[in-house]
């Protein structure tokens, strides 16, 4: 502990006596100051205790001592020590009401006790005082160090916590707490996830202070990681601010998280090439030879039904230049749902594309389905200003397969390209095969492509029907939709059913197309269908 009046006094070499302030001598003492001028306020930073003789001060006269002491309390001096024998034999009356009134301790200090050797021995306690914080400090380093190689970050946070009497907790990329330490801490954590996701958004290193509303603890947050977004976050939970030692203990712990951290990156990328070389042995055919690869890494994933997920982002580069990423936002969501739910997940890069196998009906599934609906949902405000300003629409776009096995993998591959283009095609974030089967082709027919053949196709009866010699397109409509029976048609159109035939008769002569073939009789029904939705 730093040195306090207290200590002084009871310093048998300095003979000090308390003359008033008795109750508050265990304040501490920042540094011992010797000043003899009327007014030493100015110079004065708090926490020092005050050395004079009275030079320059009438300390018999009860209201300059007032205003005096009154200055010193004001600015944070600690105590006032007052040599006697030198101007005056004993403290003035005057300054020690003074004191007792502003309860500002008064040290009395003997003419044979020179102010030197206060200030030596505030400065040897002051320098005890860190060096026994540096011995610490060292101390936690090694036991923090030793923690984090045979107990990994769990460790790391059991030792932090230990070393600063309170609680501390590990949050990965997404925000989500990975550990604490004690394990009670967990819903203390949990609840400063919206701070997590404050700090996050600032460039590494960040630091804050914040406390949950019922002002339990005070807690500090620091990110995680080298690069320019944090890759992690560290809470620190304790009663009362860090002193030296402690924020030694909790620098180690940042570099050692920080370290593992990165280590963490590393051999995240090297298992994504190991991966690469996994898919691209699925989609080749040779499950036998991609469990072979994975080995423990991956091999659990295909022994169970997954899921084939490919994403792309049309506007990937400058939304990373922003540091908004949505491939990498996407992956890090379904990473960090697959490692809290004790899931495998492969997650491979490929340029503007992400391609994941995650397990059927896991999290990792599921937090994929919820990023999508919370990106189209935030999507949705956007999608005025971004046709305004004449931007890129659809930043990201997900398909995913339906559940499939190791030796269905390439065709689960074109499932969720399929899934991808349709979801592309709709103007939605994320299509699941299942939904191609379950909806309607309609939709499919807003292509451009189908839109102008169809208009190709029945431009002929458009033009016939616009001469006002009979109503072809609308005729055609009827008769298709009644699956070519003569008498429902007519009934539909109110016309007799040999006025049916013969417009059909028309209706071939002008295509140069027969309507018995069956072929015929499906262009034409999606062509009017294409030129209906428009």
């Amino acid at each position: 502990m730093p040195p306090t009046l207290a200590s002084l006094v009871h310093h048998s070499a300095l003979k000090l006596t308390v003359r008033a302030g008795e109750d508050r001598l265990d304040v501490p003492v920042r540094w011992a100051h010797v000043s003899e001028l009327a007014d030493p306020v100015p110079y004065m930073e708090g926490g020092e205790l005050l050395l004079i003789t009275a030079l320059k001060l009438d300390a018999e006269d009860p209201e300059a001592m007032r205003r005096y002491v009154k200055r010193l309390a004001g600015a944070g001096v600690v105590g006032l020590g007052f040599a006697v024998g030198v101007n005056y034999e004993e403290i003035p009356k005057a300054l020690v009401d003074a004191a007792e009134g502003e309860g500002l301790p008064l040290l009395e200090v003997p003419r044979r006790t020179p102010f030197l050797a206060i200030s030596k021995a505030v400065s040897a306690a002051i320098a005890a005082d860190q060096y026994r914080a540096v011995t610490a400090g060292f101390a936690a380093q090694r036991e923090l160090t030793k923690q984090a190689l045979t107990g990994g970050p769990e460790g790391v946070l059991s030792a932090l916590a230990s070393q600063v009497d309170g609680w501390a907790a590990l949050y990965d990329a997404s925000g989500a707490v990975v550990a604490t330490a004690p394990e009670w801490a967990g819903r203390r954590a949990a609840r400063l996830t919206a701070d997590v996701e404050r700090l996050r958004e600032r460039p590494a290193p960040a630091s804050s202070v914040v406390g949950p509303p019922d002002n339990e603890d005070r807690v500090e947050l620091h990110s995680l990681g080298t690069g320019r977004r944090p890759r992690a976050a560290l809470a620190v939970g304790t009663a009362a601010a860090l002193g030296t030692a402690e924020r030694y203990a909790v620098h180690s712990a940042i570099a050692l998280l920080t370290l593992t951290t990165e280590r963490s990156r590393s051999l995240h990328a090297a298992e994504q090439r190991i991966g690469a070389a996994v898919l691209r042995m699925l989609l080749a055919g040779e499950p036998d030879h991609a469990r072979a690869v994975a080995g423990h890494l991956y091999g659990g994933l295909l022994d169970a039904p997954f899921r084939l997920i490919i994403a792309e982002s049309a506007a990937r580069a400058a939304a990373a230049d922003a540091g908004g990423d949505p491939l990498a936002g996407l992956a890090e969501t379904m990473e960090s749902a697959a490692a809290r739910a004790g899931e495998a997940v492969l997650v491979v890069p490929e340029g503007e594309r992400l391609v994941v196998l995650a397990a059927d009906g896991g999290a990792a599934v599921t937090a994929c389905g919820e990023y999508a609906a919370a990106v189209e949902a935030a999507r949705g405000g956007a999608d005025a200003v971004r046709d305004a300003a004449g931007g890129e629409e659809d930043e990201l776009v997900v398909g995913a397969s339906a559940p499939v096995g190791p030796i269905a993998a390439a065709a689960a591959y074109k499932q969720a390209e399929q899934a991808l283009s349709v979801a592309r095609r709709r103007g939605r974030v994320f299509v699941g095969h299942e939904q191609l089967a379950a909806g309607s082709v309609l939709p499919l027919l807003a292509d451009d492509a189908v839109k102008a053949f169809a208009d190709g196709l029945l431009r002929a009866l458009y033009e016939h029907d616009a001469t006002g010699r009979g109503d072809l397109v609308a005729s055609l409509r009827a008769w298709l939709s009644r699956h070519g029976q003569w008498d429902a048609a007519a009934a539909d159109l109110g016309v007799h059913r040999h006025t049916l035939r013969y417009r059909m008769r028309r209706v071939e002569e002008i295509l140069g197309r027969s309507l018995d073939d069956p072929d015929v009789r499906m262009e034409l029904w999606l062509a009017l269908k294409a030129t209906s939705a428009e």
